[in-house]
């Protein structure tokens, strides 16, 4: 997790002696997910997100490690990783093992500028490129960032159509499994400060 958090930092591009950079706190973040079906509901939050936004430039990226998702029935969350996310499918790249469908990513630019002077809540959209199930597309969605305090609190909410990520529904479960999943995103950011 310390090595996620690493790299989104130093892929937004990390400066803290020139610039303000801030990163996901664990207390109060989440990504929820919901997936609505006439026979059964499926929903999991994943209490991890990692996210590194830079104000000055707007840079905004995520990541979550898929597994992390947790469900209210044990069998879900096994079907979610083994049949659906596939999160230990190995994947030999260059000679080496890779498991790209662990993580889910976002890196991308939120489209307004946000006055972090002042305490407040502004509207904005941001833009960029979606990773999931090892499948990158691009990516719009509307959301809000609040200033409290010190903190940022980051909120969208969007759908994802599964089959646009490659991920297959077995046609008896067709019924169990919307096309579109409904997606919560609610992340509090603190200043990073560099140790």
């Amino acid at each position: 997790m310390k090595k996620l958090i690493l790299s989104l930092c130093v892929i937004v591009g990390l400066n803290a002696s020139a610039q303000q950079m801030y990163k996901s706190k664990k207390e109060g973040s989440n990504i929820h997910f919901l997936s609505k079906s006439p026979l059964e509901d499926i929903e999991a939050t994943n209490k991890e997100p990692i996210a590194a936004y830079k104000p000055e430039t707007n840079d905004l990226q995520f990541g979550v490690v898929m597994s992390q998702f947790k469900f209210k029935a044990a069998l879900m969350e096994e079907h979610f990783n083994e049949n659906y996310i596939e999160t230990d499918k190995k994947v030999v790249v260059d000679g080496k093992d890779t498991y790209p469908n662990r993580l889910a990513t976002f890196k991308g630019k939120v489209n307004e500028k946000v006055d972090l002077s002042k305490d407040g809540e502004t509207k904005v959209t941001v833009t960029g490129k979606m990773t999931l199930h090892g499948v990158t597309k691009e990516a719009t969605a509307d959301g809000t960032i609040t200033k409290k305090g010190d903190d940022l609190i980051l909120k969208s909410t969007f759908k994802i159509k599964v089959a646009d990520y490659s991920i297959k529904v077995p046609s008896l479960y067709i019924q169990n499994i919307a096309e579109l999943v409904d997606v919560d995103v609610n992340v509090t950011m603190e200043p990073f400060v560099k140790k």
